[in-house]
């Protein structure tokens, strides 16, 4: 049975396909075999004996890609017993790789991907360095099955959230972190000392200075909290200092300096939705990811809440409204955040050879009315069916009132 799913072939005939990477496709056939998508074309043969999708005036795009949340590490945030993605007792937590906390049977991972979203980030939580952060695809009965790629990057938190890592005040935060990289540095150096107990009291221990090694040789992007214009800055001027792979997440008053952001070849995770001001982003506006990607900045849409990362099309939608293109916003939801996970020659497009994560659309994705027809994920087709939809069948009919 295994050999015979795997070997399964199917096209999806007759759609308006968006490939992303390259201009949409009128009555186009995307063929998927072995998990892969095979062709996408106006003129693909499509092999006797394949299971054929008649998607006739639908739409067909890439699975959704979402760079945030705690998929599979968190089902109610208020019950402690149900969160995997934080190391307790430790704000230098770089060692600590998320994916094996991952719960493959997590209720809403089923309620997220028959949404669209085929792909996510799981990231850590924490105070100041988070830890490392896992890409994974939403099928699966197990971790191996799962992950595309971990780890994908580490992740601190340049915002308001970790100044008591830093005594109470954002110069603090930096300070240390500073000290952190200085002290890793100097780990690679003089490991031996370091084994004899020869040198001075570093500021973590060797498992996580060892882990951010990888991150200060450029090897391992590092996304970076920051949501006020000064953190932004401050998440620049280290990363010019170390010479890092940066990733900013959150960036609400990215806007601001968008010119400053793309000059330092920083790509950015937004949230377009977010347009309520705080201390940590008096600034925040929800044309956010418009004047971002205007001013040059590559741009990824997410949806931090994870309960909420169905929710990640509705996300695009909004970013369109407030001035974003259709085209950016899809691309900002497939093949973007691909790009800044280093994955993109597998995932986020339509191409020959890439992973079969696939979705077919009533019609326009970003349409609040549009509904789901098809998921395939590496190949799969993913049951449309959740704890919410077996909710609705279960109470769709009342018993009657005596």
């Amino acid at each position: 049975m295994i050999a015979f799913l795997l070997a399964q072939t199917i096209a999806i005939t007759g759609a308006t396909v968006f490939p992303v990477s390259g201009p949409k496709l009128e009555n186009a056939t995307v063929l998927i075999r072995d998990g892969r998508i095979a062709a996408v074309g106006t003129t693909v043969a499509v092999p006797q004996g394949a299971t054929r999708i008649d998607a006739s005036g639908k739409w067909v795009t890439p699975g959704l890609v979402d760079g945030a949340g705690q998929m599979g590490l968190r089902e109610i945030s208020a019950v402690q017993n149900t969160n995997e993605g934080q190391v307790q007792g430790n704000d230098v937590a770089a060692s600590f790789n998320v994916l094996e906390g991952i719960n493959p049977g997590s209720s809403l991972i089923r309620v997220t991907r028959i949404e669209g979203v085929t792909t996510t980030l799981a990231t850590p939580g924490g105070a100041l360095i988070w830890g490392q952060a896992a890409l994974i695809d939403l099928d699966g009965a197990t971790i191996e099955a799962m992950q595309v790629k971990a780890p994908a990057a580490m992740v601190v938190d340049l915002s308001e959230g970790s100044k008591s890592a830093g005594g109470g005040s954002r110069a603090g935060v930096a300070q240390r972190l500073r000290r952190v990289f200085n002290d890793a540095l100097e780990y690679a150096r003089r490991r031996n000392d370091y084994s004899r107990a020869q040198m001075q009291q570093l500021s973590a221990s060797a498992a996580d200075l060892e882990a951010l090694l990888p991150v200060l040789r450029g090897q391992l992007p590092l996304i970076a909290v920051a949501n006020r214009r000064s953190d932004i800055e401050t998440a620049l001027r280290i990363a010019r200092e170390y010479n890092l792979h940066l990733i900013l997440g959150g960036a609400a008053e990215g806007w601001m300096i968008p010119n400053e952001i793309a000059a330092a070849g920083v790509p950015v995770l937004v949230e377009p939705l977010d347009n309520i001001p705080s201390y940590d982003a008096l600034g925040i506006r929800y044309e956010n990811a418009a004047l971002l990607g205007k001013g040059g900045v590559k741009v990824a849409l997410m949806e931090t809440a994870t309960e909420n990362t169905r929710d990640l099309r509705q996300q695009a939608g909004n970013a369109v409204a407030n001035g974003m293109t259709w085209d950016q916003a899809l691309r900002a939801v497939t093949l973007t955040p691909a790009e800044i996970f280093g994955v993109a020659d597998r995932y986020g497009s339509l191409e020959a050879g890439r992973v079969a994560n696939v979705v077919v659309w009533s019609g326009d994705p970003f349409e609040f009315s549009t509904g789901v027809e098809h998921v395939y994920i590496r190949g799969r087709e993913i049951p449309l069916r959740s704890r919410q939809t077996e909710l609705l069948e279960r109470y769709r009919t009342l018993p009657p009132k005596y």
